[in-house]
């Protein structure tokens, strides 16, 4: 059978109360900080975060650039079920007019010479396509949501080990206590 508590009263930690210690008022204050450092830390870090990744995103959308080039030898043909898009080698040149080269990806059986268009960065390097921005806004709030959980996630766990350390304190300091007061509690009854 559960104990009668009697109604719940809201911020009894701060009340006046002679049976208040001062363990109660630092836990009401841990509590209360770490509850304010959860929510805002988390907040801010996921918001910086998306701001980060989405500024990064369209950063290289705007220097990438489609280049035409041209396979250097025939892709192959298909082999098996995912046989469909295969690596082949092709060449383009390159912001400084220079020849380049590297592998790309193609459809399966692809004719020598055939151009295709690849991404590169300023600099003429082969990149990967780079994101649309729909798809770049949902990676970055993606991305802000689990820094901005992880972030929240250091307060809360620092708040509730300091009220687990207060809580084995004050049990350490009834059990002293008790270790004093008990034989003595046997006295009084006869």
């Amino acid at each position: 059978m559960a104990a009668f508590r009697g109604p719940r009263v809201w911020l009894w930690r701060w009340r006046r109360n002679p049976l208040r210690r001062r363990s109660d008022v630092l836990e009401a204050w841990i509590m209360l900080a770490a509850g304010v450092f959860t929510v805002l830390g988390g907040v801010v870090a996921g918001l910086v975060t998306v701001g980060v990744v989405e500024n990064g995103l369209a950063r290289e959308r705007a220097e990438s650039r489609t280049v035409t080039a041209q396979l250097f030898e025939d892709a192959p043909e298909a082999t098996g079920p995912a046989g469909r898009v295969v690596w082949t080698r092709v060449r383009w040149t390159g912001p400084d007019g220079t020849a380049r080269s590297g592998q790309v990806r193609v459809a399966a059986g692809t004719a020598a010479d055939t151009p295709v268009l690849v991404w590169t960065d300023p600099d003429g390097h082969l990149v990967d396509r780079p994101t649309t921005v729909t798809v770049a806004r949902l990676r970055a709030w993606l991305i802000g949501i689990f820094a901005g959980g992880g972030a929240a996630a250091v307060p809360f766990v620092a708040g509730r080990r300091l009220r687990g350390r207060l809580e084995r304190l004050r049990v350490d300091r009834w059990d002293e206590e008790w270790a004093r007061i008990g034989p003595l509690w046997g006295r009084m009854a006869s």
